[in-house]
C-alpha cells in the first residue's frame, strides 16, 4: 500500500471547486443550476489583452522567461502600483507568478514549521489554513465578525501574536465576506506592528479595485515602517477577467525575493510568456473594461443583497467590496452546510456553506455575484421558494 508523507494528511481544499463540479455534473444531466459558488468574473477577458497574448504567440514568444518574470512586465506591475498608490516599487522586488495562490504557497512556505504560530483571517480564503497545516505550522484564525463589518479588528488582532508568531495573514477587500477595513484600523494595524519586527506579514490585495460606495483602497505597501517584512499578493484574476490565465504578482522584500525565486526555479520555472505579454497589455493599456465591470458589479451587488433581505431568516451585510455576499442565515434554522447542499441539489443553485471558509463561518453562506443580473433574480426567486416550503431538518 502507498503512503505519503504526514504532510499531505493535512492539506485541504478549496471546496468552491467541488461545489462547481458538482453543479456541472448536475447540469450535464439536464438540470438547470444557476452558479453563484465560484468567484469567476463572468466577463471575457477584454479583446486588447486577448490581442497581446495572440500577437506574443504570433511573434515568437514560445519559450521560458526568467523565473521571476519578464523586466518590462515588472515594471509594468511598479507602474501601475505608483500611478494608483503613489508607491514607488522596485521592478526587481516583483516577482511575476502563475496565480495568486502561488504567493500565498511561496509565503506561508517560508514561514511555517512545526512551532511556529500563523494568524489568518476567519473566516477567510480556505487556502490560507490548508497550508499552514500543511506546513506543520499551527493556524491561528484572527475573527471577522458581521458586527464589525467584517472587518478585522486591529486590536483583537495584536493580541493573538505571540513570541511563536511569524507570519500574519491580511486579506481586505475580503474573501468571503466582501468585507473592506478602514483605514484608520489598518493604521492602528500598523502601529501596533512595532512591537513585533520579527512577524512578517502577506497582505492579500486580489480584490484591490473591486471596492464601492466611494471607499478607496489602503494598501499596505503606502507604509514603509513595515515594507521590509511586506509581502502584497495581487494579480490580473480579478480586475481584467483572467482567472485562466493563472497570471499573479507579487512585492517581497528583498531579504525574501531571492528565496522565492529559488523556489520558484524549483516549483514552477516561469509563467507563460504569452500571458506575460497580455499581462503588460492589461496593466498598460485603456481601463474602460475594468470601471465597466466594476460598476456592473455594484449594481449586482445592491440586487443579491436587496434580495437576500427579503428572504425568510436570512441578514445580509452590505458587502463594500469583491463580488461576494455573506448572509447570516442563522434565523431559517439550517446549517450552513447542509443548506447549501439542499439549495444545489433541490433547488438548483449553488452558494458555498460557510464553514468551508473556517470555524467562524457556520450560520452563513456564501454568494458569488459574478454572474448576471438576470441569473441573480432567478436564483433568488429559487431561494425564497425554497426557504418558504423546506423546513431545516
Amino acid at each position: 500500500m502507498l503512503t505519503t508523507v504526514d504532510a499531505f494528511g493535512r492539506i485541504g481544499e478549496e471546496n468552491a471547486f467541488a461545489v462547481l463540479a458538482r453543479a456541472t455534473k448536475l447540469a450535464s444531466e439536464g438540470r438547470d443550476i444557476i452558479n453563484l459558488g465560484i468567484g469567476q468574473p463572468d466577463f471575457p477577458t477584454p479583446p486588447h489583452i486577448v490581442e497581446a497574448a495572440i500577437k506574443a504567440l504570433k511573434d515568437g514568444h514560445h519559450g521560458y522567461t526568467p523565473s521571476t518574470g519578464i523586466l518590462p512586465l515588472r515594471e509594468a506591475v511598479a507602474k501601475d502600483v505608483h500611478r494608483r498608490f503613489g508607491v514607488d516599487v522596485d521592478p526587481d522586488l516583483v516577482m511575476i507568478v502563475p496565480g495568486g495562490k502561488v504567493t500565498m504557497y511561496a509565503a506561508i512556505r517560508l514561514f511555517g514549521e512545526p512551532g511556529a504560530d500563523i494568524l489568518y483571517p476567519d473566516p477567510g480564503f480556505p487556502i490560507y489554513r490548508s497550508m499552514i497545516e500543511h506546513t506543520g505550522a499551527n493556524p491561528i484564525p484572527v475573527p471577522i465578525r458581521e458586527e464589525n463589518g467584517f472587518a478585522f479588528s486591529a486590536e483583537e488582532t495584536l493580541s493573538l501574536i505571540t513570541p511563536d508568531t511569524r507570519l500574519l495573514i491580511l486579506n481586505s477587500p475580503a474573501n468571503p465576506t466582501g468585507g473592506v477595513t478602514p483605514a484608520s484600523e489598518i493604521d492602528k494595524l500598523v502601529e501596533g506592528l512595532a512591537r513585533f519586527p520579527n512577524v512578517a506579514v502577506m497582505s492579500d490585495e486580489i480584490y484591490d479595485q473591486l471596492i464601492f460606495d466611494g471607499l478607496e483602497h489602503r494598501t499596505l505597501l503606502a507604509y514603509p515602517e513595515i515594507r521590509d517584512r511586506l509581502i502584497v499578493l495581487n494579480g490580473w484574476s480579478k480586475t481584467y477577467a483572467m482567472t485562466g490565465w493563472r497570471l499573479g504578482w507579487s512585492i517581497w522584500p528583498k531579504a525574501l525575493y531571492d528565496d522565492v525565486r529559488k523556489l520558484a526555479v524549483n516549483a514552477w520555472s516561469c509563467v507563460n510568456a504569452a500571458a506575460q505579454c497580455a499581462g503588460i497589455a492589461a496593466l498598460e493599456g485603456p481601463q474602460d473594461a475594468v470601471v465597466r465591470m466594476r460598476e456592473e458589479f455594484d449594481r449586482r451587488r445592491k440586487l443579491v443583497t436587496d434580495g437576500l433581505n427579503a428572504l425568510p431568516g436570512v441578514r445580509a451585510a452590505t458587502p463594500k467590496g469583491a463580488f461576494y455576499a455573506f448572509p447570516n442565515i442563522k434565523e431559517t434554522g439550517w446549517k450552513a452546510k447542509p443548506l447549501a447542499s439542499a439549495l444545489l441539489e433541490e433547488a438548483g443553485v449553488a452558494v458555498i456553506g460557510g464553514p468551508d471558509f473556517g470555524v467562524l463561518g457556520e450560520g452563513y453562506i456564501r454568494l458569488s455575484y459574478a454572474n448576471s443580473a438576470e441569473n441573480i433574480a432567478r436564483a433568488l426567486g429559487r431561494m425564497r421558494k425554497f426557504l418558504s416550503d423546506r423546513k431545516a431538518p
